[in-house]
């Protein structure tokens, strides 16, 4: 038995790793580093091209739910993420190198499967998972698209500037997690009104980069918006969002700031932090002037500017089952961010379900569909929801669960349906986890 897994991304990487360890061979096709996609740096497996958090680790949020959940599956990036972790708080962040160097050896030195550095123009026969990204190749795309009779439809994403530690003032910036959760792991550089609206000014005025004609039409991930979309929303909108100032005191002043912007730990050597929230399309010399502009970043040494990209994704509900199998080729299965998923542990899960349900297919077995008490239960479900005339990327979120019934005397408190929601799904797990694996 041979299957023909295409893209060496987060959910490439988790489906062939699934499949070796129950003894399917794999053909790994990865384009990188004959053709790149313009935004990896490297021609490593599972690369993090974005930020370097994988979001909450903690069962009281849906993303660390999911997380829980792909451990009680047996997956295997996840695994190699918590090795690499870096502080961030309760989020679990990793060493974006060291991890993608491990997930390359682990998938290097596997006997059962067989890297193949090519790009794939057409989908091959005999059995196929198809985790291309939304990076994928434009000949790829255009065979999908025949292939589907569907769109193939687009959103932007766009990636935060990365800066060395050392060059970061802390006679003004100050470490705090926000309300003191976790380690101090976050370095935050305050702001007062004057300073705000200084930031303010130049975000608003300064120069981007201007869209080819073909990505005009393209729209934003609401959970990943340029940090300009979100300033040009209104004065006050960064100030609630990514620069919101509550929870984070700085106890050499006990000082309430008026905004902050954060930075996160990006690489275990602890030399380089990214920006929170700060992914931008803004040309390279206005990126300079606007970090320069924010306390203790005078004379900030920055690493890697902010970029922006088109990513593509499918309209998963006219083409796919729950199972994540296609409709039209019971052989062909898909994952990842092209299904319309949006996250690293997105990703990784739904690689994990398809590597899962391949080896279901080939042996005969009911393919796995989970309940939507379940955080990847509820994301299948919903980006093949049929009645989603108009399918936009979608991260873990506690609205797409199937509710839960609460007291009447509860219903406000978000923190009990939390834990209520999380120990639903944790049971099911327990109770049912010899017939998933």
């Amino acid at each position: 038995m041979e299957v023909s897994v295409i893209g060496g991304g987060l959910a490439g990487s988790e489906a062939a790793l699934q499949l070796a360890k129950r003894h399917i061979n794999v053909n790994l096709f990865e384009m990188r580093p004959k053709i790149n996609t313009g935004v990896h740096k490297s021609e490593n497996f599972a690369e993090f091209v974005c930020s370097n958090s994988l979001g909450a680790a903690e069962c009281t949020n849906a993303s660390g739910l999911l997380k829980k959940e792909i451990e009680l599956l047996g997956g295997e990036l996840i695994k190699i993420a918590y090795k690499y972790r870096v502080p961030a708080g309760s989020a679990l962040a990793t060493d974006r190198e060291l991890f993608s160097k491990a997930v390359t050896e682990t998938i290097v030195q596997n006997p059962f499967i067989k890297v193949i550095r090519e790009e794939v123009k057409e989908i091959p026969k005999g059995p196929v998972i198809v985790a291309s990204g939304p990076l994928t190749s434009k000949s790829l795309t255009d065979y999908l698209k025949e292939f589907s009779g569907e769109e193939n439809l687009h959103f932007f994403d766009a990636v935060a500037p990365i800066v060395e530690k050392d060059s970061i003032n802390f006679d003004i910036a100050f470490w705090a997690s926000r309300y003191d959760k976790g380690e101090a792991s976050y370095i935050n550089c305050p702001m007062n009104k004057e300073q705000y609206e200084k930031f303010y000014n130049i975000l608003v005025n300064a120069e981007k980069i201007e869209l080819k004609d073909f990505e005009k039409n393209a729209k934003f991930f609401e959970s990943c918006l340029p940090v300009e979309v979100l300033a040009s929303r209104g004065t006050d909108t960064l100030r609630f969002g990514p620069m919101k100032p509550v929870g984070l005191v700085d106890k050499r002043t006990n000082e309430i700031n008026y905004a902050v912007v954060q930075l996160r730990q990006d690489n275990s050597a602890k030399t380089l932090y990214n920006l929170v929230g700060f992914q931008t399309n803004l040309k390279w010399s206005a990126q300079k002037e606007l970090l320069q502009s924010v306390p203790g970043l005078e004379n900030v040494n920055i690493v890697r500017y902010g970029v922006m990209h088109r990513n593509t994704f499918m309209n998963s509900p006219k083409i796919l089952n729950p199972a994540l199998q296609c409709k039209k080729r019971s052989n062909l299965f898909f994952a990842g961010q092209l299904t319309g998923t949006e996250g690293y542990t997105e990703s990784i899960a739904s690689g994990l379900l398809a590597g899962i349900n391949m080896h279901r297919y080939l042996t005969n077995q009911k393919l796995l569909v989970l309940p939507k008490i379940t955080v990847l239960g509820a994301l299948t479900a919903y980006i093949t929801d049929e009645s989603h005339t108009e399918l936009q990327p979608i991260n873990s979120n506690w609205g797409i669960l199937e509710p839960i019934e609460m007291p009447k005397k509860d219903r406000k408190n978000k923190k009990l349906k939390a834990e209520m929601l999380s120990a639903r799904s944790i049971n099911y797990f327990e109770t049912f986890l010899h017939e998933l694996i």
